[in-house]
């Protein structure tokens, strides 16, 4: 039997990686996870992946959304193991730091699974879809196994949530060229690097990320998860995307108040440490 106690073990980083991550709104930190316990999600979450993923649709007869990726959410909900990730201190308590904020809540999780030969997925920041009042966000990005560059690893821009043209932009084709455009002639470095088995990344909601396509015959298999500051409070929706967030993923928020749905616990606070 695998122990996974090390899932319920807040880890400290320290007070540069914090200063790095707000100045870059990116960080990669290794060695967050062992080889042991990303083998075992692995294998549970792709068995999972497998079992209720609805999109037979082949690669080529997809948009450029859909050739990025198969996106399943919340599936802590109908998985005990997978919850037992998603609900990890180890990882919430990196985020809380992060935002240097006293706690954090689940906003949502969903497996990213970059398929052989899938496509890339384009420029763009998360937060357009998200009705939150501040940008407390924070998304670990958790592969579960070692991403090559031929993979499409994630890459970011760092630095650009200064930049506020591309945020009214949804991810497709009119974000890759318009925010691409707009980043080559900005100063910010564009990061794309491979990840070693048990690296996780944590970007926030308004930092551009995009990632390459999957040139190599084996699945980029990612899991994901959103926090948000533990007193975020639901903002009046601004486009549809937000309106069916508000709808799946905040059920029962009501505009200016705390967001404290049944699928928004608190995962990790400073009190309960």
């Amino acid at each position: 039997m695998i122990d996974l106690s090390l899932l319920s073990q807040p880890m400290t980083i320290s007070d540069e990686q914090v200063q790095f991550y707000n100045t870059h709104n990116f960080i990669k930190i290794k060695s967050v996870l062992s080889d042991e316990i990303v083998d075992y999600f692995n294998q549970h979450i792709s068995a999972k992946v497998k079992e209720i993923n609805t999109n037979t649709v082949p690669l080529n007869n997809r948009d450029t959304y859909g050739k990025a990726f198969l996106q399943l959410f919340n599936l802590w909900e109908i998985d005990p193991v997978i919850k037992e990730l998603v609900f990890s201190k180890r990882l919430a308590s990196i985020a809380s730091q992060l935002m240097q904020v006293d706690g954090v809540r689940l906003y949502h999780d969903q497996a990213l699974f970059k398929e052989a030969s899938g496509g890339i997925t384009p420029w763009h920041a998360d937060q357009y879809y998200w009705p939150l009042a501040s940008d407390k966000t924070v998304t670990a990005w958790i592969p579960l196994q070692k991403i090559t560059l031929d993979m499409g690893p994630l890459e970011f821009s760092a630095g650009s949530q200064a930049v506020h043209q591309g945020r009214e932009l949804s991810i497709g084709d009119e974000s890759e060229q318009k925010i691409g455009q707009r980043l080559r002639v900005t100063d910010f470095k564009h990061v794309i690097t491979p990840f070693d088995v048990g690296e996780i990344s944590f970007h926030s909601g308004w930092v551009f990320h995009r990632a390459g396509a999957n040139q190599t015959h084996t699945t980029r298999k990612v899991m994901t998860v959103i926090y948000m500051e533990k007193d975020m409070r639901l903002k009046a929706p601004e486009n549809d995307g937000q309106r069916n967030d508000w709808e799946k993923w905040c059920p029962g928020a009501k505009i200016d108040e705390i967001i404290d749905s049944p699928l928004n616990p608190i995962l990790f606070a400073q009190t309960t440490e």
